[in-house]
């Protein structure tokens, strides 16, 4: 059999191989780590690299996402379905082994990690719904939900602010099953972190609630193997750090331990750090026998089999559950799924009265959240604002694991990142708040789960000026542009409690992307339709009214606003003129119909068109035209009551009314 020397050296080996080829890459924190994770990989880490989505397997998130060929090199080794070609690929246009991991690219990559910090956030989240799930269906005897989640962070990591919202969160709920490994070799880019870095990380982590391993030789193979363990052998209601110093680089014997090794060390340093390690194979080449003692695929399809037995007997044992169980992991809503909607439009459709819609939104939660026992919800210290808590929902806290509900405090992109971990665990469906200003605070962590194309509701209230007396900061301005500028992010802002709805039935069923919903503080009246329109909702925008005569103007809309656009058309239809008012709570899902039907929604041969929203305007002229009118804020906004500001932006019937008949009277 191989040494752990050996075996910890192909990775490296397989580092140098593909950054030298693809002269691009970071080798030093793979070669770094190399011992710490051979370790982890081969002797602790139960996962089955025949089955990457296996549901009970171990989660391992590579925080410090810039070393991504360790973790290319350990799925390799172990025997996922990454061989030697896609190593040769690295940093390669569709390449299976992209620069840093992506979710969904790559066999056995949990998340896509880059932007530092929140591939250790997204560990929390994993680990919240390993809880979770296990308090909900695991029984005496049939743990079917018990795995651990391990991740490995660096110094970046350490020092990016998400990284203390993160680990907070985690030390106050006391996720026993996270273990964090830091690769502490004290590099990064602009050299030694001690002179910007002088945290007492072991007294920080403490300071959560975290139990801390310090001291632990990283390449040091055997001292790793003890620590782990060790820490498996004595568990804790508690998240664990351990503490490994590492030299980055370890081998190269120019730039071990240097800043010049956090990248490509260089192809002459690559020969000799080959060299150096001992190493006279080929590039890319694994003797036989060292990648026999690599592969791990019979023990994991014996873990998966064991497991998989487990199940069984569970089934015989409570039926029902097993099948709610393999019914949330599969991602599937519950059979009476759309009946339960049914009954939620119609209440809202006989519900008359003005409604914010961010209690239109709490009311289709006291319908979805009893309904749906994957929805798992939180907000940013503002529960009581965003209306996110339904009613019966139970809070994540001490002995209540069977949880529904999360408090996040005041933790925006830690929350989202979290949740992000939540959404890719499996068998959940988050949903988080806060108001849309706070959007910038958490606006990586929304790019990102755009970016994976996982279901993830973030609900934004206070959605425009009319938020009022806290000012131009909590007056969101640009950031619905945002929103909808974000690939494969779907975005709603409902006109009315039955738009809301749609919005949330949308998002529900949305498996492949997340989907924010932007809410009005103020009350918004319920605006009468026909039946066909109603349907036409789910189709992100439609006709909602349309005066006598040959359609001369049309007028679209979004939120609060749309009442403004029906107002100013039902003036226009009595003095004669053919106006149609177009509600469009999501663009991106009118943009998805078929060119039939948009056209019929806004034909090409009506060009006078102004679109209505208090919002940065820049968006709306790809509908109205560049000889269209667009009436939007383009400047921050005032401190003074809602209805004031919004007057003094011009958002009221009379200004709006004003703006549109001299827009249309032009020669």
């Amino acid at each position: 059999m191989s040494s752990r020397t050996e075996r910890a050296n192909a990775i490296r080996t397989l580092t140098l191989d593909a950054v030298d080829r693809a002269n691009s890459g970071h080798a030093g924190a793979p070669m770094g780590m190399a011992d710490i994770a051979e370790v982890l990989w081969r002797e602790v880490l139960r996962h089955n690299p025949s089955n990457p989505a296996w549901w009970d397997r171990d989660r391992f998130v590579l925080s410090n996402g810039h070393a991504s060929m360790l973790i290319y090199a350990l799925l390799h080794l172990t025997g996922y379905p990454l061989d030697t070609a896609d190593l040769q690929g690295f940093r390669q246009l569709h390449s299976k082994t992209p620069g840093h991991p992506e979710y969904g690219e790559t066999p056995g990559v949990e998340t896509t990690t880059g932007p530092l910090g929140q591939g250790f956030a997204n560990a929390v989240g994993l680990a919240i719904a390993e809880r979770v799930l296990a308090a909900r269906f695991n029984r005496p005897g049939l743990p079917i939900v018990d795995h651990r989640t391990w991740v490995f962070m660096g110094d970046g990591c350490m020092m990016e602010g998400i990284s203390h919202e993160a680990a907070s969160l985690a030390g106050h709920l006391g996720l026993g099953k996270l273990i964090a490994v830091y690769d502490d070799n004290g590099i990064s880019i602009d050299g030694k972190v001690a002179g910007w870095f002088n945290d007492d990380t072991a007294a920080r982590f403490k300071a959560y609630g975290w139990r801390v391993v310090a001291g632990i030789p990283g390449n040091d193979g055997d001292a790793v193997q003890r620590a782990i363990a060790d820490v498996l052998a004595n568990p804790v209601e508690q998240p664990t750090l351990l503490m490994c110093r590492t030299t980055i680089g370890f081998g190269a014997p120019n730039k071990a331990g240097t800043s010049a090794a956090h990248g490509a060390l260089g192809h002459e340093e690559t020969l000799l750090a080959r060299a150096a390690l001992g190493w006279q194979h080929p590039p890319f080449e694994i003797p036989q026998d060292l990648r026999d003692d690599w592969n791990c695929v019979a023990r994991g399809a014996q873990l998966e089999r064991d497991w998989g037995a487990l199940l069984d007997r569970y089934r015989a044992a409570h039926a029902d559950l097993a099948a709610e169980f393999e019914r949330s992991m599969r991602g599937d809503l519950p059979a009476d799924f759309e009946t339960t909607w049914r009954g939620l439009l119609a209440a809202a459709q006989a519900n008359t009265a003005p409604t914010e819609s961010r209690k239109a939104s709490g009311n289709c939660l006291d319908v979805f959240g009893p309904a749906l026992p994957e929805l798992i919800g939180g907000s940013a210290d503002l529960t009581g604002s965003n209306n996110t808590k339904f009613s019966g929902a139970r809070v994540l806290e001490g002995a209540t694991a069977d949880a529904n509900y999360i408090n996040y405090g005041v933790r925006e992109f830690g929350m989202t990142a979290v949740s992000n971990g939540l959404a890719l665990h499996g068998g959940l469906i988050p949903y988080t708040g806060t108001f849309l200003t706070f959007l910038d605070y958490a606006r990586n962590a929304v790019r990102l789960a755009a970016l994976m194309g996982i279901r993830n509701i973030l609900v934004y209230t206070h959605d425009s000026i009319a938020v009022g007396e806290d000012g131009p900061t909590h007056q969101p301005v640009e950031h619905i542009a945002s929103l909808r500028s974000t690939p494969r992010l779907s975005t709603w802002r409902p006109a009315d409690a039955v738009e809301t709805a749609f919005a949330w039935r949308a998002a529900l069923l949305r498996r492949h992307g997340p989907t924010a919903l932007v809410l009005s503080r103020q009350k918004l009246p319920a605006l009468p339709r026909a039946a066909a329109q109603v349907d036409a909702i789910a189709r992100g925008g439609y006709v909602l009214l349309e005066s006598a005569g040959p359609l001369q103007l049309i007028l679209i809309a979004t939120g609060s606003e749309t009442q403004l656009a029906l107002a100013a058309a039902q003036a226009l239809g009595a003095e004669g003129r053919g106006v149609r008012v177009v509600s469009m709570p999501s663009i991106d899902v009118f943009d998805a119909q078929d060119a039939g039907y948009r056209a019929s929604v806004l034909p090409d041969g009506v060009r006078k068109r102004v679109a209505i929203e208090a919002a940065q305007p820049d968006g709306w002229y790809r509908f109205v035209g560049l000889d269209g009118l667009v009436l939007g804020v383009k400047r921050f906004g005032v401190s003074a009551p809602g209805d004031v500001a919004m007057a003094h932006y011009g958002f009221t019937p009379a200004a709006v009314l004003a703006a549109v008949r001299e827009y249309i009277d032009r020669a």
